[in-house]
């Protein structure tokens, strides 16, 4: 049988791989690619939203407070939907998206949670 590797962070031996080729850990829920340097992967750039998701390239999400929109006497209000979001590394605003009847915008991912 095939032996997976202990996890990095906890050293649980109950690790399993996803669909996606990536090892996960149960107990800590620490995820990895197999085979990867595990320094790295804490470097990586990870987006989580404000309940600790992890949110992703076409991921949707929800604003879950009302945001004033800089330079415009409008409101985006909790509970809007957006979709097709696109996350970013530069500055303070990490998720670049497009919302119906705003346009083109950038969110905090603090102010949004997974939909």
């Amino acid at each position: 049988m095939n032996e997976l590797p202990n996890c990095p962070q906890c050293n649980s031996a109950y690790t399993y791989e996803d669909g996606s080729g990536l090892l996960v850990c149960p107990e800590c829920g620490h995820e990895w690619t197999p085979g990867g340097e595990t320094d790295g992967a804490e470097d990586a750039f990870v987006v989580r939203d404000a309940n600790g998701n992890i949110l992703q390239d076409g991921d949707s999400v929800t604003i879950i407070k009302d945001l004033k929109v800089k330079g415009s006497s409008s409101v985006l209000k909790i509970g809007t939907r957006v979709k097709s979001i696109r996350l970013i590394e530069e500055g303070d605003h990490n998720i670049d998206c497009k919302i119906d009847g705003f346009g083109a915008m950038k969110l905090k991912s603090e102010f949004v949670k997974k939909a």
